[in-house]
């Protein structure tokens, strides 16, 4: 359970949200929203084109974490103009698993292709202050099934590792769902077997990022 630093965080956005200004004549509105996956980043950028089907052109970019997934279209404006600038806001703004769409109401004047970089550059970047950046840590997910004078124990125990419990189920014995943040996996689940003499391990099911 464990990682670098940065392995264990996740900055992105957080929240949808939209910003637009115009430019010699030509209107354009940056939407941005923080995503899951690349599947969740083409549904919006799906949307957002179908949403604004009469505008000249739907520029849009994604970075998923780790850079797995990384993607930019120029939607027929000269290429490198819009697409890429767009995807760089992304990048220099230390931001992943998010997606951006830069919608232009073409206004009659051409602007050239360093001042299509520069509309569609700030575009995104009033979107993205607008959605906001926030920074998630990598939680460690597990399941433990204990008796219920070791869980009137562990109840007293997760909260100086600062885990969170998900669920509770009484029956029998008692079944738990917590998470606690990765780097602290290790020995939340030492402290357990320790308190239970060994009976009780901690079983993992997954990894999250919160806030």
């Amino acid at each position: 359970m464990s990682g670098s630093r940065e392995e264990l965080l996740c900055t992105t956005l957080g929240r949808e949200a939209s910003a637009s200004y115009e430019e010699k004549k030509s209107v354009f509105i940056g939407h941005a929203a923080p995503v899951c996956s690349e599947d969740e980043a083409l549904a919006f950028i799906r949307a957002k084109k179908a949403e604004y089907a009469d505008a000249r052109h739907n520029v849009w970019a994604y970075r998923m974490r780790g850079d797995v997934a990384v993607r930019c279209s120029d939607d027929g404006e000269p290429q490198g103009s819009a697409g890429l600038p767009v995807l760089e806001v992304l990048r220099k703004s230390g931001v992943c698993n998010a997606a951006l769409v830069v919608t232009r109401y073409f206004g009659g004047i051409l602007l050239g292709a360093g001042g299509l970089v520069r509309a569609y550059s700030h575009a995104a970047r009033l979107a993205v202050e607008q959605a906001g950046i926030v920074t998630y840590e990598q939680y460690a997910e597990f399941s433990l099934c204990c008796t219920y004078s070791d869980y009137q124990k562990y109840l007293a125990e997760l909260p100086k590792f600062g885990a969170r419990l998900d669920d509770t189920q009484f029956a029998e014995y008692v079944q738990l769902r917590f998470a606690v943040r990765t780097a602290q996996a290790e020995a939340l689940a030492a402290r357990i077997r320790e308190l239970s003499g060994g009976r009780d391990l901690p079983q993992p099911t997954g990894t999250r990022f919160d806030c």
